[in-house]
């Protein structure tokens, strides 16, 4: 499996064969980086999203040249074999989310532009209906998409996200592309019940900013200022290492139990880090990563605390 950091990157070790044109070979290369940021959005994870690419090259690789040269466009048919992949995984995912212990989260990623590397064509979208590639990579976002069905989720980020045609998705999803449209305004109108009003980029990195300088100086007033009165926090250690299983409420609950980290774990550090493409922090014990935390800022205070500390999942980061 390749490192995240070389999602972007030609994929080398496809086995070209000599009669294929160099024009083509290029162009479903080139998809490569399309394909993985597609895939984490449907799924949430890196490895799963490098996992589907990987099996959507191999099922490319696996035609003849005859059958290769009667796809009118290698790009086109390589998002539909990967959507279709994404899509058996999202249903069948319920079932492992069903056995994992505690919370999941979906997995965090650095700040890296092939995470927000966007589709070149585009759909007659209303702008109003638009969500920016940004967006889609943001932790509030990923975490809404988890309480869609696996129709809706393809269809709403194939289509509202990436500005897919709906006659398109519906190759992928299996139904009529006023099915598809459907499923996307049922998936659009989550987002927008699950929204809370826009906060300059500015000001959520203020904010994230205050709340490390107060959680480092144990100020649990402070910190109960700086998180709304109605925040959660949510852990993720995937029954691997010591996490919160069930989330925790109110900024004083909060305030409380994070003050209680730092004292138990004195040699934790918070360093600031992009996570998600917004202001996070990365905690760093005795060189390793041990935690990576996304927010939602809303205003002037944080709503949402999520805390990834399952190993598997933090493997595209390292401390500096």
């Amino acid at each position: 499996m390749s490192n995240p950091s070389d999602a972007g990157g030609a994929r080398q070790d496809g086995p070209g064969r000599p009669g294929t044109p160099d024009r083509e070979l290029s162009e479903v290369i080139s998809e490569r980086r399309q394909l993985i940021s597609v895939a984490y959005r449907l799924l949430g994870s890196v490895a799963d999203a490098e996992d589907v690419v990987q099996e959507t090259y191999a099922r490319w690789y696996a035609m003849t040249p005859e059958q290769q040269d009667g796809i009118g466009s290698p790009g086109a048919w390589l998002t539909k074999v990967a959507g279709r992949i994404c899509l058996d995984l999202l249903g069948s995912a319920r079932a492992r989310r069903e056995r994992y212990v505690g919370e999941w989260i979906p997995e965090p990623v650095p700040e890296r532009t092939e995470w927000v590397t966007g589709w070149s064509g585009g759909a007659n979208v209303d702008p109003a209906d638009r969500i920016t590639l940004d967006e889609s990579l943001n932790m509030a976002f990923l975490v809404v998409l988890e309480s869609m069905t696996p129709a809706e989720r393809v269809a709403f980020i194939l289509h509202d996200v990436f500005r897919y045609p709906f006659a398109e998705v519906a190759e992928i999803v299996g139904r009529t592309p006023a099915a598809c449209r459907q499923l996307a305004t049922s998936a659009r109108r989550r987002v927008r019940a699950s929204r809370g009003p826009v906060t300059p980029a500015a000001r959520q990195a203020d904010v994230v900013r205050d709340f490390k300088e107060a959680w480092e100086a144990k100020d649990v007033d402070a910190l109960i200022g700086i998180l709304d009165p109605g925040v959660t926090a949510i852990g993720d250690g995937g029954g691997v290492v010591a996490a919160l299983l069930h989330p925790l409420r109110g900024n004083e609950e909060v305030a409380r139990y994070l003050v209680d980290l730092l004292i138990r774990a004195p040699r934790l550090r918070v360093l600031e880090r992009t996570v998600n493409g917004q202001p996070g922090v990365l905690l760093e014990y005795e060189g390793s990563t041990a935690a990576v935390m996304a927010f939602e800022v809303v205003g002037d205070r944080i709503r949402n605390v999520w805390s990834i500390r399952n190993p598997e999942k933090l493997r595209p980061w390292s401390v500096d």
